[in-house]
């Protein structure tokens, strides 16, 4: 997946169908595992914000957003919750429970963060530094974006 080649119309036929389970090399040792995760190796972006969400409440949701030009690989490094992801038309939920999947979500797709288990904690690798810009916070413009509003 070549991201520079895409254009702004492009990421708005994105669909949930181009977000997909990651597996990532598991280094088993007796003294423990450890899993490496390089941009544009096993990534088709270079990481450029690394972040992680924990201490999150039973019953909380994050996310609940879409990005305009954001790749992001989403890891449960700890425990499990699900990914809501909404292109517009369809939608699937994912569970991440194991810290060598990442759940690639590309540009142009709702998500929400649901169903955290207890001490939970989310890594989060994405393709550009914050910009509020990028973000639609509001699911009426998401639709809109997408060119499904009704």
């Amino acid at each position: 997946m070549n991201m520079s080649n895409l254009q702004p119309s492009e990421i708005n036929t994105n669909s949930i169908y181009d977000c997909v389970i990651v597996p990532l090399r598991k280094i088993h040792n007796r003294a423990g595992n450890l899993t490496v995760v390089e941009g544009l190796k096993n990534l088709p972006f270079e990481v450029r914000r690394t972040y992680y969400l924990y201490d999150i409440p039973g019953g909380e949701s994050r996310g609940g957003h879409a990005h305009k030009e954001l790749y992001q690989l989403i890891i449960a490094a700890g425990g499990s919750f699900d990914v809501l992801l909404d292109d517009g038309e369809n939608k699937k939920v994912v569970t991440l429970n194991r810290p060598y999947f990442g759940l690639l979500v590309v540009p142009g797709i709702w998500r929400e963060l649901l169903e955290f288990s207890s001490g939970a904690i989310c890594l989060v690798l994405a393709s550009h530094k914050y910009e509020e810009s990028d973000y639609i916070r509001e699911y009426a413009q998401f639709m809109e974006f997408k060119g499904t509003a009704r």
